[in-house]
């Protein structure tokens, strides 16, 4: 039996439309009831909430012990209740003075007293220590397992996170616009969306260990970012070899210094080519020691730099005289 095929014409509006739906969506989540709000509702709800988003909003992350944030939850963020960060409080007229900031779930039923990130392996959550999945515990701490042969007295997991520090060592963090400054990491712009927790920008999707700013593993060092280019470089940086050295030189040449530098690396990307009849192993084991060359002379530089005497002066005595010819 053939498929039937159904023709659908929209208008010029559609888009439009379409974006519109986006942004309400964005800005009044699930508090419709499912139900769409009227205009004049919307515009209300707008009026009411959008005030307070600018000015109280709460950022919400999984940290570890070093103060890295490790996880930025967002609003499609699920919970250890199996509820995503938008389900939860995240709304405030008056920021709560104790700590932490408590944000409950929102869903009928649910026993979520405030949100926690659970990490995931794929498209399951992790396992505890007794071997059952997170979402087979309770909702409130500690956390216990719902099996009822299980002795679980609360979940605990083996699992390491990409900054390499355990389950364990990692804890929520709920904080304001001022405490997030205080402890240096980014805050983005204001924007009214709800539940944007921890987010404030693309960046803001990574892991921490690979997030190069305060929030995360932070920005290389000039070092790192000026190392030459080898064969081991991403494509492409090795295919932009021309126009990287190019620039240097223009560089250079307007602020009057000389070529030793232009020509360490054009003897680095010659060497880093492979030799005629050179094999593969023999090609690596070449750079190897290289390398290992030119670590060990840079370290035999910086020993005789420290070991030179430093010169405080000539002998003027015209008392002391030398051996007589």
């Amino acid at each position: 039996m053939a498929a039937r095929q159904y023709h659908l014409k929209f208008g010029g509006n559609a888009a439009a439309s379409v974006d519109a739906y986006a942004e309400y969506k964005r800005i009044v989540g699930d508090d419709d009831g499912g139900v769409l709000f009227t205009p004049e509702q919307y515009e209300a709800y707008k009026k009411r909430v959008l005030p307070i988003r600018m000015k109280n909003r709460l950022f919400t992350s999984w940290t570890n012990c070093t103060g890295m944030d490790c996880k930025l939850i967002g609003p499609e963020t699920l919970c250890f209740c199996n509820h995503r960060y938008r389900g939860h409080k995240t709304d405030f007229e008056t920021i709560p003075s104790e700590r932490p900031i408590l944000l409950p779930c929102k869903v009928k039923g649910c026993g979520c007293t405030s949100f926690h990130y659970v990490p995931r392996n794929g498209s399951q959550p992790i396992r505890c220590s007794c071997k059952h999945f997170s979402d087979e515990h309770s909702t409130r701490r500690p956390y216990k397992c719902k099996n009822g042969s299980c002795s679980c007295a609360g979940f605990s997991s083996s699992y390491t996170c990409g900054c390499g520090e355990p389950y364990f060592s990692h804890y929520m963090i709920v904080e304001t616009k001022d405490e997030r400054l205080e402890r240096g990491h980014p805050v983005g712009q204001d924007i009214p969306y709800q539940a944007m927790g921890g987010l404030t920008g693309f960046s803001s999707l990574m892991e921490g260990y690979m997030r190069l700013d305060p929030s995360g593993l932070g920005a290389p060092s000039k070092e790192f970012l000026e190392q030459p280019i080898t064969s081991t470089d991403h494509p492409f940086l090795r295919a932009n070899v021309q126009s990287i050295k190019a620039h240097k030189m223009n560089q250079r040449l307007l602020k009057g210094t000389g070529g030793d530098d232009i020509d360490e690396d054009l003897a680095e990307r010659m060497s880093a080519m492979r030799r005629p009849g050179e094999s593969e192993m023999d090609y690596y084991e070449r750079r190897y020691q290289e390398r290992q060359k030119s670590e060990r002379e840079k370290s035999r530089a910086r020993v005789q730099a420290s070991r030179k005497p430093a010169v405080v002066g000539k002998r003027t005595n015209p008392a002391i005289k030398g051996p007589k010819k």
